[in-house]
C-alpha cells in the first residue's frame, strides 16, 4: 500500500510518516508548510507542497503516487484561536476534509485515518472518558473534529471506506530532537518559553476538586501516537470493511503541578510557577480509557511522562541554543 499523510511536515505528521516508512509502508506527505518544517522528513518521503482545500491537487497526488490509503492530519488546531475565527476553522477543518474525502472516493482509495481530538467530548464528569462518554465540544475546534468524525463515517458507509478515527489526548515529546514542536501552543513547550525567559511557568487556576486543585490530563508521547496509527493504518489494510473509533492516550493522570515539578527536574529550574485565575472551560480531569484501542488496535502507550518531557527538553535546547533557565 502506499499511504498520503496529510500535514505530513507537521510536529505529529512527521512522526507518523517516519514511523509508518521505518515499518516498511510506502509514504507521501502533503503540506501546505504553514507550521510544517520541510526537513523534518527524510529524502526518503516525497513532500508535495499544498492545501487538503485543493481538489485538483489532491487528484494529482492520490493518482501519481497510486495512493491506497490516507492519515488526515492537516488541520488547524488553536482553541482559542478557534473561538475568534471559528468560520477559519470550519472552513479549513470541515471544508479540507470534504474536498480530501471527495477526492479519496473519486480515486477509489479504500482505507481513512482520521486525526480527531479529546476536545470532541467537552467536559466530562468521569474518572475515565471512553469511547461512549457524550460529546459535547467546547469550542469551535473541538465542533470540528466532532463534524469531521461524521463526515468521515458517512462517506466510509457511502463509498465503501474503511475508516478510523483516532481521539488524542495531550500530546508531548519527541521521537528525535529535529522533530520536537517548535510550536508555543501546548502546556511544555509553553512553560520552555517562559522559563527561557525568566518568568515564572503559569498554573491557571488551583481550586479544582482533584487531589492538589489543579487540572488532571493524559499526556501521550508522540511517538507512541505515531505507532498508533501505524496500527490503525495495518488494521485497515487488513479489514475489508468498516468503522472504528478509539482514544489515544495512557490512561493515567498527572496533574498540572505534578508536570512543573517534572519539568523543574529535567530542566534544573529553580523557579516557581505562579497561579493564576481559571481558564474558561478547562476541565478539572481529561483522563482517557485507552482499552478499546488496546482490544481494536493491539496498542498501547509504552513511554512514561518523564520520557516526554526530556526528549522535549532536548529538542527544545536544539532549537534554541544557547539558553539558560533560573
Amino acid at each position: 500500500m502506499t499511504w498520503l499523510i496529510t500535514g505530513g511536515a507537521g510536529y505529529i505528521g512527521a512522526h507518523v510518516a517516519r514511523a509508518m516508512a521505518e515499518a516498511g509502508e510506502r509514504v507521501v506527505a502533503l503540506d501546505d508548510l504553514s507550521s510544517g518544517v520541510p526537513n523534518r522528513l527524510p529524502e526518503s518521503i516525497p513532500l508535495v507542497q499544498g492545501s487538503s482545500l485543493d481538489g485538483d491537487l489532491l487528484k494529482r497526488v492520490l493518482a501519481e503516487h497510486a495512493v491506497t490509503g490516507v492519515v488526515h492530519l492537516a488541520a488547524r488546531k488553536q482553541v482559542g484561536e478557534s473561538v475568534a475565527e471559528p468560520t477559519l476553522y470550519y472552513q479549513d477543518n470541515v471544508g479540507g476534509l470534504a474536498t480530501l474525502l471527495e477526492a479519496v472516493a473519486g480515486a477509489g482509495v479504500k482505507r481513512f485515518v482520521f486525526s480527531s481530538s479529546a476536545a470532541v467530548y467537552g467536559n466530562p464528569d468521569v474518572d475515565l472518558i471512553t469511547e461512549g462518554t457524550p460529546c459535547a465540544p467546547m469550542s469551535p475546534y473541538g465542533e470540528t473534529k466532532l463534524a469531521g468524525e461524521w463526515l468521515v463515517r458517512a462517506t466510509g458507509r457511502a463509498h465503501g471506506i474503511s475508516t478510523v478515527c483516532l481521539r488524542y489526548f495531550n500530546v508531548a515529546g519527541a521521537a528525535s530532537p529535529e522533530l520536537a514542536d517548535t510550536g508555543i501552543f501546548n502546556i511544555i513547550p509553553m512553560v520552555f518559553d517562559r522559563l527561557t525567559r525568566g518568568e515564572a511557568p503559569r498554573i491557571f487556576g488551583d481550586d479544582y476538586p482533584t487531589p492538589d486543585g489543579t487540572c488532571v490530563r493524559d499526556y501521550i508521547h508522540v511517538a507512541d501516537l505515531a505507532e498508533a496509527h501505524l496500527a490503525a493504518a495495518r488494521q485497515l489494510a487488513e479489514s475489508a470493511s468498516g468503522d472504528l473509533t478509539v482514544n489515544i492516550g495512557r490512561g493515567e493522570g498527572v496533574s498540572v503541578r505534578e508536570l512543573m515539578a517534572l519539568i523543574a527536574e529535567v530542566t534544573g529550574s529553580t523557579s516557581v510557577p505562579v497561579v493564576e485565575p481559571r481558564r474558561p472551560g478547562d476541565a478539572p480531569r481529561a483522563v482517557a480509557s485507552a482499552a478499546l484501542a488496546a482490544e481494536q488496535l493491539g496498542w498501547g502507550a509504552r513511554r512514561e511522562v518523564r520520557e516526554m518531557v526530556e526528549s522535549a527538553w532536548r529538542g527544545w535546547l536544539q532549537h534554541h541554543p544557547g539558553i539558560t533557565v533560573t
